[in-house]
């Protein structure tokens, strides 16, 4: 399956159900790009997690941590419009451990113009919002 955004591949992952009401539409996954990022909503994802890491290694190893991460940087296209979803987001990612201002910024390194939205300025944005 593509990236209906850029084309790129996409892999797929289940969301945990104390995540699927931060996520757009009634899926019980979803599928990021490997080459954009961009998030789309799977209703048919796979049993396991995958490894994200082979997505960048700027994400968390841990799956608590990293379908978190990647709902985030897949709801950064409206700030506005998921404000509460983001902000409840971070506040997760925080939980387990991990700075996910930090994870934006190794992935704006390695997506840079490449990902859907453009993660330096919107990191700067979460930090206002923050």
């Amino acid at each position: 399956m593509s990236c209906p955004d850029c084309g790129g591949d996409r892999v797929s992952f289940p969301v945990p159900a104390d995540l699927q009401q931060l996520l757009p539409g009634n899926a019980p996954g979803a599928s990021v790009c490997r080459s954009c990022l961009a998030l789309q909503p799977e209703p048919e994802p796979p049993a396991d997690v995958p490894d994200f890491t082979t997505l960048d290694d700027a994400i968390p190893e841990d799956d608590a941590s990293a379908v978190p991460i990647l709902l985030l940087v897949g709801l950064l296209d409206s700030l506005a419009m998921h404000r509460e979803e983001i902000t409840a987001l971070l506040e997760r990612v925080e939980r387990e451990g991990v700075d996910p201002l930090l994870v934006l910024d190794r992935l704006d390194a390695s997506y840079g113009e490449a990902a859907h939205v453009d993660l330096g300025r919107r990191r700067r944005q979460l930090e206002q919002l923050l």
